[in-house]
């Protein structure tokens, strides 16, 4: 399987990049610092920027599947995800690649979903801390809804830097002050893509 990967280069990408090449599936792996990826003759680099779209469709030719594991840093534009966003599904779209599974923060709510008491405590947290972020993911995930592309939003608490056990829950899973590790969530969004499955769905991840 071919899979086009944006957000290659931080935590999350890197992991997925590497998970994929184990997986042999061939990865195109889009990045704006192509110097920290390995060299590997199953993995093609695109240099350029989701959020200006240069390399976009470059990128996303000819995929079968399409991960964003983009995510907000300290210099990023307030609104990265969602301008990215549009790039990719637009590019996507024009290219005739259907199958897209991106990654945002539990923050992101479903309309009337169930959620915990804690999750609730760490909406309100996030809501103080850090309200661009959250409301640049939660466009980012209605508009990837409003697509018509077989789109999956994988929602994930707090990632950490630990020791992966290759074992992760995923679906209606109940969060609250959770953490789960960035490899694991690596493993999860690559099974999205292999299974097929939460089509048109926004689970969650977490530790197991």
């Amino acid at each position: 399987m071919k899979i086009t990967v944006f957000g290659a280069t931080g935590r999350t990408g890197l992991s997925l990049v590497e998970r994929a090449l184990d997986r042999d599936h061939e990865v195109v792996a889009h990045t704006r610092s192509p110097e920290k990826l390995p060299e590997h003759g199953r993995l093609t680099v695109v240099e350029g920027d989701a959020y200006t779209g240069t390399g976009v469709s470059e990128a996303v030719s000819d995929a079968d599947a399409v991960v964003s594991v983009l995510g907000q840093g300290s210099n990023s534009p307030e609104d990265l995800l969602m301008v990215a966003g549009d790039h990719i599904t637009g590019a996507m779209e024009e290219r005739g690649v259907d199958r897209l599974v991106v990654l945002v923060g539990a923050g992101v709510r479903e309309e009337g979903e169930s959620v915990t008491l804690a999750g609730r405590a760490m909406g309100l947290l996030l809501r103080v801390v850090a309200r661009d972020v959250l409301d640049d993911a939660a466009e980012h995930a209605r508009r990837v809804r409003a697509s018509d592309l077989e789109w999956t939003v994988v929602r994930a608490p707090r990632l950490t830097e630990g020791d992966p056990e290759g074992a992760y829950r995923v679906g209606d899973v109940a969060l609250g002050f959770d953490a789960v590790d960035r490899a694991d969530v690596a493993a999860c969004l690559l099974d999205r893509v292999e299974d097929g499955d939460y089509v048109r769905e926004m689970p969650k991840v977490g530790p197991k």
